[in-house]
């Protein structure tokens, strides 16, 4: 029996943090979606031709792959080309989470886990067999965003504001995992989540 968890949850949360462990301590298989979203974007992938129809051809870097933070440069200023940008990747994405997941499964494999940002509006916990939320205090993640990324308190601050509330995350997920720094504490919480699971 193979089971899917979702995993969920701001920037800054430490989600990498709960992905690491539950690769190294159950072997579980990991996808990603932005990396999957930037591999279906590479030449000769299913997104490579439709995305520089959208951009044009100057989006083309002279090893033929797409400079994406030039993609990234115009869709922070262009919401309704990011709108088609994600209507071209996120399909892509999931038809590949979907294959890779048939795969994991035939190869006998026990847990496999999602991982995506816009998790919740892009409806992944349709192939997930339950979704963890991960939880860290507002403050926790500016100085994590701060420290990691070298971005200013207000531009954090402004990223965070922008993404899906605490509340809305609790109400659609099935276990909350709350990751303020305590190690130990972080994989208690998912070793409880797996075991969880295993007598449901």
């Amino acid at each position: 029996m193979m089971i899917t968890i979702g995993i969920t949850g701001g920037v800054g949360a430490g989600k990498s943090t709960v992905l690491d462990f539950l690769e190294e301590k159950y072997q579980a298989y990991v996808m990603k979606a932005d990396e999957i979203g930037h591999l279906v974007m590479e030449p000769g992938q299913s997104c490579y031709e439709p995305v520089i129809a959208l951009f044009g051809r100057q989006i083309i870097k002279n090893d033929k792959t797409i400079d994406r933070r030039q993609v990234s440069d115009v869709v922070f200023s262009h919401p309704k080309l990011l709108g088609k940008l994600n209507q071209i990747i996120h399909p892509a994405v999931k038809q590949r989470i979907l294959d890779l997941l048939g795969e994991q499964k035939e190869a006998g494999r026990e847990i496999c886990v999602v991982e995506a940002a816009l998790f919740l509006e892009e409806n992944y916990q349709e192939f997930c067999d339950e979704v963890w939320y991960v939880y860290t205090e507002e403050e926790i993640r500016i100085r994590r965003l701060m420290e990691s990324r070298g971005y200013s308190r207000e531009k954090s601050l402004g990223i965070i504001r922008n993404q899906v509330s605490d509340q809305v995350f609790r109400e659609h997920t099935d276990y909350v995992i709350e990751n303020n720094g305590d190690l130990k504490g972080t994989r208690r919480q998912i070793r409880e989540g797996i075991e969880r699971n295993e007598t449901l």
